[in-house]
């Protein structure tokens, strides 16, 4: 396999991460208040996006391949846990 096409399958795995990332960011942005929020915007991404990736290589090396719906829905479960701490609503 070529760089290029390491590098495409490697952005392919990532992806959900990135998305999700971003949503949440987004999200958590317009449903709590700012002054709640212990991190900014991109730091929220950051931290989401590298708790995603890690769940998406957990579910790889534990299932021996990708793509398989209980990683999605841990990776769902676990960056949405994270993005509560991140955006404060715990404190309410």
């Amino acid at each position: 396999m070529g760089f290029p096409a390491a590098l495409a399958h490697l952005l392919n795995f990532v992806a959900p991460a990135l998305a999700l990332a971003l949503g949440l960011a987004v999200a958590g942005r317009c449903m709590v208040s700012k002054a709640n929020h212990i991190t900014g915007w991109w730091a929220q991404v950051a931290i989401n996006f590298a708790v995603g990736c890690g769940v998406l290589l957990a579910g790889l090396v534990l299932f021996e391949h990708d793509g398989r719906l209980t990683t999605y829905a841990a990776l769902v479960l676990s960056c949405a846990c994270c993005q509560w701490v991140l955006s404060g609503a715990w404190r309410r």
